[in-house]
């Protein structure tokens, strides 16, 4: 469904109004979706009349909408007739607190406006044209709810992904200090190092690494880095930064069908793809120092400060403020007092689609140096090293200990970690398992009935 052309001012922002073909689509409801984004209009006696006819008609599924509107509003007299609308009309005393807003609505799921998806359309359109083709059709079957979506704070692909970027040797690589975190990858022989301070600002690169098309997202919020294969079933998918996030964790964008996608699980989650059977696979990544990794692989490349932007790669300072406190720019739905927000988790990404999700406390697993159980049929060992980086193997019918930095098997093998397999001394290859780490809260915000283990 197209927007028209036609627009009014209201409230410091540029407003669409529906077309008339739109409009006899959404009449059919009692308050058509028009009357709401009259309430950001500069005229007081608009703004007025169509609160009493909200207030006339009033469903608790409108709560939404009024509370995304007074998210972009400036206009002071629109905003506080909103409140007042908002307290009365629900009979609580919200007070301006959006999160007591968002908090009541996630409680008590009242649904949503039939036409709440070309809202959403015509609302942020005017941040982003392109953002009202994530929203003008293809809602009615979403994996996920609607009034959960919410506008990060930048325009698509506002922080830039970083495409085929310059990648340099590790002598070339003098800003970087041993201690600097780093994300590594090694696909095929092929052994990249993508420092945290640069990606943080770009928070994604697309690669061919090892003769593999990968995307290594990167969700600052719910501090995850997670490389997906961007082929499924012959077709590659083109991905980006939709600017919008689902329980605090960012929502990918593809450029053929501007289908969104849930970040953690890879797939559409609103858009033309949903129902299609669509599922990026998960590939192994490690958090470890840039002093670690090319200890381990001499060869590596890294990438260059020469990304084409302007920004201060120094170590600590995108999201310092952030990641300096445990406090959330985005609140959840769910809130698991087990861990802090921010404490970090280690993931399995293998096992059956019907297996409840597992975690690791990092922190657990930084003491235990050696973890080793079952999960999804599948018989694994996790290893952390010492600079603290996690990696998971199949152990076969192995049975796993270590002696200071020595990995052996009780038969008295000794078996060292590559990336892409745990490797004994006959030769034996035991294979890497897909993971990462995340967030406790970003986590367990989109899988809820995880299994924590700390």
């Amino acid at each position: 469904m197209q927007l028209s052309r036609c627009l009014y001012l209201a409230a410091g922002l540029t407003v669409s109004v529906l077309s008339t073909s739109s409009l006899a689509v959404v009449e059919k409801d009692p308050v058509p979706i028009n009357r709401f984004l009259d309430l950001i209009r500069v005229d007081n006696s608009v703004r007025k009349a169509a609160a009493e006819e909200i207030a006339e008609n009033w469903q608790n599924a409108y709560t939404p909408i009024i509370l995304e509107l007074l998210e972009l509003t400036s206009h002071p007299s629109a905003s506080s007739q909103m409140w007042r609308l908002l307290d009365k009309q629900t009979g609580q005393k919200f007070r301006g607190n959006f999160d007591k807003v968002y908090e009541w609505i996630w409680e008590n799921d009242f649904g949503t406006h039939p036409h709440y998806g070309l809202f959403k359309a015509i609302h942020y359109a005017n941040i982003d044209r392109s953002f009202s083709a994530y929203f003008d059709s293809h809602t009615e079957n979403a994996k996920i709810r609607l009034d959960e979506i919410r506008w990060g704070g930048v325009r698509r692909d506002g922080i830039p992904p970083l495409d085929r970027p310059e990648m340099i040797s590790v002598e070339e690589a003098d800003y970087l200090a041993d201690r600097n975190m780093v994300f590594g990858i090694e696909i095929n022989g092929d052994a990249r190092a993508y420092p945290k301070r640069i990606l943080a600002w770009h928070e994604m690169f697309k690669e061919t690494v090892g003769g593999v098309s990968v995307n290594g997202v990167y969700c600052t919020l719910c501090g995850t880095v997670i490389l997906y294969k961007t082929e499924h079933k012959g077709v590659h998918y083109e991905l980006g930064t939709s600017g919008f996030l689902y329980r605090s964790n960012k929502l990918m964008y593809d450029h053929e069908t501007e289908s969104l996608w849930n970040t953690l699980d890879g797939e559409p989650v609103v858009g033309p793809l949903v129902g299609k059977d669509i599922k990026l696979e998960p590939l192994y990544v490690v958090t470890t120092t840039w002093g670690e990794w090319k200890k381990r692989h001499p060869e590596t490349t890294v990438l260059s400060l020469n990304t084409g932007h302007n920004r201060d790669y120094g170590e600590g300072v995108a999201y310092k403020d952030y990641f300096a406190t445990d406090e959330l720019m985005f609140r959840t739905p769910f809130n698991d007092k087990r861990l802090k927000n921010k404490d970090e988790v280690f993931v399995l990404r293998f096992g059956r689609p019907f297996d409840k999700p597992r975690v690791y406390s990092v922190k657990h697993l930084a003491r235990k140096k050696l973890v080793q159980d079952t999960y999804g049929g599948t018989r694994y060992v996790l290893l952390a090293d010492r600079s603290g980086a996690i990696r998971a193997y199949e152990s076969g019918d192995k049975e796993f200990e270590r002696n200071r930095n020595q990995i052996l098997d009780t038969k008295g093998g000794n078996w060292s970690m590559t990336e892409a397999a745990l490797v004994s001394d006959q030769g034996e290859k035991l294979q890497r398992l897909p993971s990462h780490r995340a967030f406790w809260f970003g986590w367990h915000a989109g899988n809820p009935d995880t299994e924590l283990i700390k």
